[in-house]
């Protein structure tokens, strides 16, 4: 697995408890964005921690996200931290199930982000809401396809990127994901996203940032 960007710099939406789009009642609304920007991938064994979720929104500058589009389940967003654009759809589980019941956490998103600048393109990545358990590997299933995500402090990425493109285009394909993990003290989460809309945020992103 190599690094997918040259810097661990925040890449994805800056403070966003909601986006204020207008909408035509009968559509559903937007699905807020975290409060914070998602990580750059790690390398598989960092010198230093990188930076997550929660780590402040101001490190990034003044990169507001700008909604595209609500398609489906899957809102297709654009901003520019440090100056540089990215674009990215974003969505929130369906479901979310916990073991132990009742144990709590943050919330979670997937994302799938281009950023031209370090000619990434297509990028899945999940932020779950909690610290992973040190060295533990989340999986993302599509069906019968299975794939492994490496995990750091509350990020995942896909573990093999070689297998990103195909991840991507099963995404296009199916009708949901499933994402688990294993807390550091034990929780184990399930969590379901919906693909409903993912194509088009997808093509709406692609255009944006060609």
């Amino acid at each position: 697995m190599t690094l997918r960007c040259a810097t661990t710099a925040f890449i994805l939406a800056t403070s966003l408890a909601s986006v204020a789009v207008a909408q035509q009642p009968s559509k559903p609304a937007a699905p807020a964005a975290p409060n914070a920007l998602a990580p750059a991938k790690p390398a598989a064994t960092p010198a230093k921690p990188a930076a997550t979720a929660a780590a402040p929104a101001a490190a990034a500058g003044d990169a507001q996200p700008t909604l595209l589009g609500q398609y489906g389940d899957w809102g297709a967003y654009t901003a520019s931290p440090g100056g540089n654009k990215v674009c990215f759809a974003l969505a929130k589980p369906k479901t979310t199930t916990l073991e132990p019941a009742g144990r709590t956490r943050g919330p979670s998103y997937l994302f799938v982000s281009t950023r031209p600048i370090d000619k990434v393109k297509n990028e899945v990545s999940v932020i779950i809401g909690y610290p992973f358990k040190s060295t533990s590997d989340a999986t993302a299933e599509i069906g019968p396809a299975k794939f492994a995500m490496y995990t750091q402090n509350d990020g995942a990425w896909i573990k093999n990127v070689a297998e990103e493109a195909r991840m991507v285009d099963a995404m296009r394909k199916g009708a949901d994901l499933t994402v688990r993990g294993t807390s550091g003290r034990g929780t184990q989460s399930t969590d379901q996203y919906s693909l409903k809309g993912l194509a088009q945020a997808l093509d709406k992103i692609e255009q944006e940032c060609k």
